[in-house]
């Protein structure tokens, strides 16, 4: 069970992360819409679970490779968003979000 300071955190780093990647890593993404669809902190706020998706799905796993080599990158580019929020920025580690594929899958189950 996450504490609520968990989820704040959470929250914050999902909303920042969001605009990172809408607005300043565009060579990172090539292209593509990549949207952060949850971030989990762990208890003692040292890492962050961060899940994408990856939009259109023919490119994902070279969008992925790219942003999973750039993460430096990406948590400096976080630090000096929320730097002044957070004493330790957390490590991070990418996930992707399968759900919205799942979901789809079973609604072309259903159908048939």
């Amino acid at each position: 069970m996450d504490s609520t300071r968990q989820k704040k955190i959470g929250r914050l780093i999902q909303k920042e992360m969001s605009e990172i990647f809408q607005m300043e890593v565009r060579d990172i993404t090539m292209g593509t819409m990549v949207s952060v669809t949850t971030a989990r902190v762990s208890p003692d706020m040292g890492l962050a679970k961060v899940y994408l998706s990856i939009f259109p799905a023919t490119q994902k796993e070279e969008i992925f490779k790219n942003i999973k080599q750039q993460k430096t990158k990406l948590r400096f580019l976080l630090g000096q968003r929320v730097g002044k929020q957070l004493r330790v920025i957390p490590e991070l580690t990418f996930f992707i979000d399968d759900s919205l594929d799942y979901i789809e899958r079973i609604d072309d189950l259903l159908k048939e």
